[in-house]
């Protein structure tokens, strides 16, 4: 039986470019694609399966009778299949000389496929994510959808078709060659130079080509990069070690070529975005803007040795996905073939690749033979270099990105140097931002997924590299999401200018151990309040996910070995926005430990959802380089950052804090011994104190903002 939608021939954009025309039929989907150079439409063909689209459009043939038996009206849609819709926002635009309300329906529940809809059918099907909104749309009903935000008129516009300049080996200051690709936009006048933007990847470059040649589109040369020992690229990964100098030196061969004017931008998330932020800190002069998304951090802040621990799971997935040839092996990176729970167990640590892939693995073999601070890490840790950082950069991340350390390390930096044209953006959003309202049972609003990422994105480029006084540097520093209240803020700076540092003081009566325990959390330090102790046994380690996520952790606070501090329900709503931190005063028996900290929100019902945590190794209390071994027994000071948050605690729900000292999928567990933790296969059992009077005042620090009503 067919539906109007089978009778609809709709196009296709991708970032706001015309990427083709999209129908279905009783059995395929048909694509007339664009060619990418002359921008000339082509014969229509079955859809590749292998395009790489991040529209599901085969989910939505699959379920187009469903689409089309809705009764799309109210605030609420659910579908026959079960998939859930709510009211979103409209557009009003003149079609054929009459004016039109459309009105787009948010997904709920996982990856966002929002719909657009007019008079009761559907005439759009639209995916946002971090490249930019992926859509179709009945022909002529675009400016009833979100590609009218693509119109805005000082926006760079896809006039261009791109020239494939294809790939370069462009050599570094000691002679190792890069594969490198450029993409010029096609149709320029003769003679015309234009501004660049740079990306540089560990994923091979060949992966992501079409998404980032659209910068060509809109003017741009696009030049992708496989950094050293990847893909096409020579030499060897040393992760983090070379990525400053061979951004300088990519750099310089781009403002050489005869198409460039000088001005280089670049891109970069995750690991890309560790390697952008370290090539602002090599202070070359024509590097421009940076767009930094979700970036990893500095080894001992965020990756290698976080808090100084040697990082597991996240840390090992990633090592090892690299290790076996010169091509990520995504499988092993997703925890296929490569089980994680094994891989965290195998001892010693040094040899797990070996155990777990069948051959060492040079990048972890190198750290092994670093296990203290020194001038290797301190080559790969940009902050050391960051007083030479002038370039305008633009933040993205969010509460549930597992890089966020990284983020907020990068901010501090920009911060502490007063550069001065610097923007943060902060949602409610994962490492993979922008996909979804619905996380782990945890629900945000509709505008939770935003229809301007990508566009922000170019207009940062646009007004630091083409000069097109867009404003975006002339709005608040800081836009970030508070989850609870379920809205965007904006403030002059991050924390929030109107934030007010609270203390919360842990308090008790000496048997603070799991959430049945007395463990208190209060406004003052108590005078006469009992130190908890607990017994860690690193062969018992806490077992959380790992992931920054909603977590609840109910479960885990049952544990002996976790002390829990609660507030009183709360008489009135809560909110906080800004980077945390705690101080702990502490001892151990051993000659060394772990401490995590997590700060969660508890409901009426007794569910603990994670909002913050971070992991600190006990030598390194007085700075990375100065490691020292504990007195067992002594008391020590503590002070410990912990990831960002915007939220919102509802009135009647609880604050609360919690110390413990494994997060097995965090870090390998401290054997307690001093030991280097590469070799060591010992473990000791140690006893743990947690101290908190008026003379050991421990406390977590919370960037109180006002309410919103």
């Amino acid at each position: 039986m067919n539906t109007y939608l089978q009778q609809t021939s709709f196009n296709f954009y991708c970032s706001g470019i015309y990427s083709g025309t999209i129908r279905f039929t009783d059995k395929e989907v048909m694509h007339a694609k664009v060619d990418t150079r002359r921008r000339t439409q082509m014969q229509e063909n079955v859809l590749d399966a292998g395009a790489k689209y991040v529209l599901p459009l085969a989910r939505i043939a699959g379920q187009l009778h469903v689409y089309t038996d809705a009764e799309w009206a109210g605030d609420e849609v659910i579908l026959r299949n079960g998939d859930k819709y709510q009211k979103h926002i409209t557009y009003q635009a003149e079609i054929a000389g009459i004016m039109r309300t459309s009105q787009v329906w948010a997904y709920r529940g996982g990856t966002a496929l929002d719909i657009v809809t007019l008079d009761g059918e559907v005439v759009a099907f639209l995916t946002p994510n971090r490249y930019g909104i992926e859509l179709i749309v009945k022909a002529g009903y675009e400016e009833l959808t979100p590609l009218a935000l693509y119109a805005e008129p000082l926006l760079s516009q896809p006039e261009y078709g791109v020239n494939d300049l294809g790939t370069y080996l462009v050599p570094m200051r000691e002679g190792v060659k890069l594969a490198t690709d450029v993409f010029l936009p096609e149709g320029l006048e003769p003679g015309t130079k234009v501004p660049t933007i740079l990306v540089r990847t560990c994923y091979d470059r060949n992966g992501k080509k079409e998404i980032f040649m659209r910068w060509a589109n809109k003017g741009y040369a696009v030049v992708s990069q496989d950094v050293r020992g990847r893909a096409d690229s020579e030499g060897e990964l040393i992760p983090f070690y070379n990525e400053r100098d061979d951004g300088y030196d990519t750099i310089d061969w781009i403002i050489a070529q005869e198409w460039s004017d000088g001005k280089v931008g670049m891109w970069g998330a995750s690991y890309l975005g560790y390697v952008v932020v370290a090539a602002a800190t090599s202070g070359h002069p024509n590097l421009l803007a940076v767009v930094d998304e979700v970036n990893v951090g500095s080894p001992f802040v965020d990756t290698a040795r976080k808090g100084g621990t040697l990082c597991s799971w996240p840390l090992l997935s990633w090592t090892l996905a690299q290790s076996v040839g010169t091509r990520t092996d995504f499988d092993i990176f997703g925890g296929i073939t490569v089980d994680p729970e094994a891989a965290v167990d195998a001892r010693p640590i040094r040899d797990i690749p070996q155990q777990m892939i069948g051959c060492t693995s040079g990048p972890w073999e190198l750290w092994s033979q670093h296990p203290e601070y020194d001038d290797f890490w301190r080559n790969c840790t940009f902050t050391e270099r960051g007083d030479q950082v002038k370039v305008p950069m633009y933040v993205i991340s969010g509460w549930y990105d597992g890089d966020s350390p990284g983020v907020s390390e990068t901010w501090r930096m920009l911060t502490e140097h007063d550069v001065k044209s610097r923007k943060i953006r902060l949602g409610a959003w994962e490492h993979g931002p922008n996909r979804a309202r619905d996380l782990l049972g945890v629900s945000f609003g509709n505008d939770a997924v935003v229809y301007d990422y990508d566009i922000s994105v170019l207009r940062w480029f646009d007004r630091f590299l083409k000069d097109i006084p867009n404003g975006i540097d002339q709005e608040p520093r800081a836009s970030y999401y508070v989850v609870g209240e379920n809205r965007w803020r904006t403030s002059e700076d991050w924390t929030p200018a109107e934030a007010k540092v609270t203390p919360f003081y842990l308090g008790g009566d000496g048997r603070a151990n799991s959430s049945l325990g007395d463990g208190r959390l209060v406004m003052e330090p108590e005078e006469h309040s009992a130190a908890d102790t607990y017994i860690y046994n690193p062969a018992d380690p806490v077992a959380d996910s790992g992931e920054r996520e909603p977590e609840n952790m109910r479960k885990h606070e049952l544990r002996s070995d976790i002390v829990v501090y609660t507030s009183e329900p709360l008489a009135e709503r809560l909110t906080i926005a800004g980077e945390l931190s705690a101080v702990i005063y502490a001892a151990s028996s051993g000659l060394d430990t772990d401490w995590v900290v997590t700060l969660s929100d508890v409901n009426e019902q007794g569910d603990s959802i994670r909002l913050s945590n971070y992991i600190v190794r006990a030598k390194y209390r007085h700075g990375l380089e100065q490691p020292q071994l504990l007195v067992p027994g002594q008391v020590e000071r503590y002070d410990i950052f912990l990831q960002n948050i915007a939220h919102s605690f509802a009135a009647g729900h609880r604050v609360r804090f919690t110390v413990t000292s494994s997060s097995k999928f965090v870090a390998f567990p401290n054997t307690n011994t001093g030991n280097n933790p590469y070799e060591d296969t010992e473990a000791v059992i140690v006893r743990q104190t947690i101290y908190h009077n008026q003379e050991y005042p421990s406390h977590i620090k919370l960037p109180v903002i006002p309410n919103f009503y």
